[in-house]
Parts: structure tokens; sequence; C-alpha cells
């Protein structure tokens, strides 16, 4: 056992001072970092100690692994950021399997509190469904919270163990408990191989032979740039009338992926800078002239967002607004504003570490805080009665079973069905049902590349650019920059009134 102590210790000692001699610590050489490295030494020893009362005292033989994972992790948990995490071997087993581009799983990006409570259970929230994964056929939206997999509560277990339970053998159930709203539900997803998604693409059809472009980005990806460029070659700009940037439920992905995508739009200047105390984190990525795809350049612009739109995607449209070249509609977007670094500790873990903020062209850190919409369309809250109703109805699984039942469903079947269905479910908003049931039909085809019987987001979108004045509402619509300086005043408003008051 002391042996093992001690090559615990040196493992540890080993994993401190790669870590901090890295070469982002040695271009550190301010008093306060020196300071901290000749604290690094006692720290260690202070854990050897720990370690060796451990090996020596404590009841039971002590597991030397888990203490190293146990010790790395609760390091990294200290810093109070959720990017930056110890990867144990499943975790980064799982990350290796996204980087690959394939694996078995439910297709669901997800995130976890670090505490929980009896008031405030630490579920897994889901940041956003993957386009055409068992997730997204399921009708799982962002914001859904899973409580539980296979039975087990996702408040007592860590987010490596959910991974763990929601990845596995293709062709293989796993039954997820979620928690919409008010509304508890159970889906039995089925896993598929999960490949990286990137941009879909379509026209939508307009009054007087006109058309819409449409583009909706998955994720940020080495192909992402690539495919945007198809879905721009395939738009017939003799008809087109405007463009529609799809960025809702996109988690981000590459930085290089979105700066490329954006310099297809943006002709000169920053497109996004990164700021850290590390030197050779402190970038700026510009716009390289001669890259912008010269058919978009007075191209009206909407980009619709959420709060499953994060990172990249909050890149892309935020350098599109500081820009005035976009008009934003739909929700406040998620706020991830973070540049995380994975550094491997051995073959088989690492760690993933917070190295930098990102900000907007116009300067702004929106890490936290996201992006809001020029125009904010929000779907309706579910009403209480109405909460009930769904309950019962994911009970029955009747939809299922009707759809299973009645193979090949048309749009006028749907509605037809919608009709019987809303009859008993009377608080259910119709286009809520169809929705539903074209959530169960296509989960064998494919989802459809835009839903205008339900989405209001992309409704408003389409009118517009249809029927609005949009060099009006850009030119109108303020950068992040002005829009953070008139809250910054209003808070000094509300302080002095505060004060005058009393």
């Amino acid at each position: 056992m002391k042996k093992l102590a001690k090559y615990f210790s040196s493992v540890l000692g080993f994993v401190v001072l790669s870590i901090f001699a890295s070469q982002c610590f040695a271009q550190s050489q301010s008093k306060t970092a020196d300071s901290q490295k000749n604290q690094i030494g006692k720290y260690v020893q202070s854990i050897y100690g720990i370690l060796d009362l451990l090996q020596e005292y404590y009841v039971d033989e002590p597991d030397m692994e888990a203490l190293y994972h146990g010790a790395l992790k609760g390091m990294l948990e200290a810093t109070n950021d959720p990017y930056t995490t110890y990867l144990d071997p499943t975790a980064f087993r799982s990350l290796s399997d996204t980087t690959e581009g394939s694996f078995g799983g439910v297709g669901l990006s997800i995130s976890k509190p670090y505490e929980s409570t009896p008031d405030k259970p630490a579920y897994v929230e889901v940041v956003s469904p993957i386009e055409d994964t068992p997730g997204s056929r399921a009708g799982i939206l962002a914001g859904d919270l899973i409580l539980s997999v296979d039975g087990v509560d996702t408040s007592t277990i860590t987010m490596e163990e959910v991974l763990d339970k929601l990845r596995g053998k293709i062709g293989e159930d796993v039954e997820v408990g979620f928690r919409r709203g008010n509304v508890d539900f159970t889906k039995v997803l089925t896993r598929a191989s999960i490949e990286v998604p990137t941009v879909k693409f379509g026209t939508i059809p307009i009054s007087k032979g006109k058309s819409i472009g449409y583009m909706k980005l998955i994720q940020f990806t080495p192909l992402t740039a690539e495919r945007v460029q198809d879905a721009l070659d395939s738009f017939d700009y003799s008809k087109t009338k405007g463009i529609i940037i799809d960025l809702r439920n996109n988690p981000g992905g590459l930085i290089s992926s979105v700066v490329s995508v954006a310099n297809k739009f943006i002709d000169e200047g920053t497109i996004v800078s990164t700021k850290s105390r590390v030197k050779f984190e402190n970038s700026v990525y510009s716009a390289k002239k001669g890259n912008v795809f010269a058919k978009t350049k007075g191209m009206p612009i909407v980009v619709l967002i959420n709060k499953g739109s994060a990172s990249a995607s909050e890149i892309l449209s935020g350098a599109l607004k500081d820009y005035h070249l976009a008009y934003l509609v739909g929700q406040r977007s998620y706020g991830k504003g973070s540049v995380q670094q994975v550094i491997p500790l051995s073959a088989v873990d690492g760690v993933k570490v917070t190295m930098a903020r990102y900000y907007t062209p116009s300067d702004v850190c929106i890490d936290k805080i996201g992006i809001p919409p020029d125009r904010e369309i929000l779907f309706p809250k579910i009403e209480e009665a109405a909460e009930k109703q769904y309950t019962e109805l994911y009970k029955t699984n009747e939809i299922e079973k009707y759809v299973s039942a009645h193979k090949n469903m048309s749009e006028k079947d749907i509605a037809a069905y919608a009709k019987v269905l809303k009859k008993t479910y009377t608080e259910i908003d119709d286009a809520a049902l169809r929705k539903l049931i074209r959530n169960e039909v296509t989960k064998t085809s494919g989802s459809m590349l835009y839903d205008l019987d339900y989405d209001i987001q992309l409704n408003e979108a389409i009118k517009i650019l249809d029927k609005e004045n949009f060099s009006t509402l850009v030119k109108k619509a303020k950068t992040l920059k002005e829009l953070q300086d008139a809250a910054q005043l209003e808070e000094k408003k509300e302080d002095k009134n505060v004060i005058d008051a009393k």
C-alpha cells in the first residue's frame, strides 16, 4: 500500500506539474502566478498526507483509483464552472465517440447542475435534441428535464453516469423519464447510430412566385461551412426574397467552423475574439476579404434563435446582429460564451478546462446572459388544465398506437385525427395536437425540414421577409454593445432612484 500511495502521489504530482508547466502557464510571468506556483508543492504534500492517512488508518482498504478520480473531480468542480470538468474513462470515451463522428445513443445534448438539494434536485436538462435522432423524433425539446434513465433518478448520479446510461448498443431500448413544465412523461427510445449532423436546407414558397431560402444549421462541424455553401448555391436568387438561418437548438461546435460560415456573409472585420489571462488564448478571428458569397450581399437575412442556441451558434447570430446584416427572431439564446480545451492525462482520461471567453464584434461577452432576439416570439405557455391533459395523453400512448395502425398518414389524415383527439383533450391547442401526431408519423421517415402549421417563430420570420420593410428593421436593431450600455444605464437610474427614495 505504501508503494501505491507513492505511485498515486507521483501521478498526482505529474498531473499537476504537467498542466502547470505547460505553455499556457509558462507564459504567465506575473508575481501572482509565481506565488500560486510556489503553493502547488505545499498542496501536493497536503494531498499526499491525507492519502497516506487513509492508507494507514482508514477502516477499509482504500481504492487508489477511486481516490484519484475523486481528487481530480473535486478540484475541477471547485471552479464552479460547469464546463471545466474531469473526464473519467467513461466521459473521455464518450468525447472520443463524438469526435470520431458516430456512437450509439439517443441524440440529446445535455447539461447537469453540480449541486442537488431536496428543494432543487440536480436533474439533467436537455440543451438541445440533435436533428433526426431518436430524441428529436420523439418530440423532446430544449429545456425538458430528464428525471430518470431506466428507472435511475438522474439527480442522484453524475453527468458521466447519465451519458453512460443513455449511450450503448445500437438497437437497444432505454426508458427515459422527462418533465416539461409540470408535465411528467416517459419515452422508450431505441438507441441509434448518432452521427454529428450539419446542415439541412431547402426553399419556402411565398407570394407571387417568390421564395425564401431556408437553412437549418444543426451543429458546427468541419463540414458545416461546405454544407452552407451547398445551400447557398442551391437557391434561385432570381426568385429568392431573403434567407432564413435557423440556429434553434444548435448547441455549437468548432469555432473555426462558425468563423468560416460567418465569413460567407461578413466581408471584413472581426467575427469573434477570445480573451483570457493566458496570452496564447487571446485571439481575434477576422473575415477574410474575398470569402463572402457575393449573392448574399444586401440579401435580407433573418436568424432564428431559442434557448437551445448555444456557443458557436451564438457567435454567428451575435456577429450578424452586430454588423446589422440579420434580424434575430425567437427567444433569448442559451448564453455559453466560453471556450474549452481538452487536455489528455493518459490514454483513458483527461480534463476539459475553460481557457477563454469569446466576445462579439461589438466587444460583448454573452456568457450566462445570452443574446436577446430583435423580435421575441414565444410559443404559448401550457396552462394547468392543458398540462393535466398532456400527462393523460402521454400515459395512454394512444397517438403512438393509432399512428402504428395507420401507416403513411397524410396532413389531411393528421388534421382529421387531431379533431378526434380534441373531443377528449379539449384544453390542448389544435396545432399542438397536430404536432404531436406529426412527430409520431415522422419517427421512421425523418423529421420535416420545417413545419409551417405549428412553427410560429418560423412564420414570423417569413412574414418579416415577405411583408415588412427589412432594411428599416435591421438598421434600427441595436448592436449587443448598445443593448448592454442601455441596460447598464437603466441599472444606474434604478440605483439612483433607490438612493433618492431613502
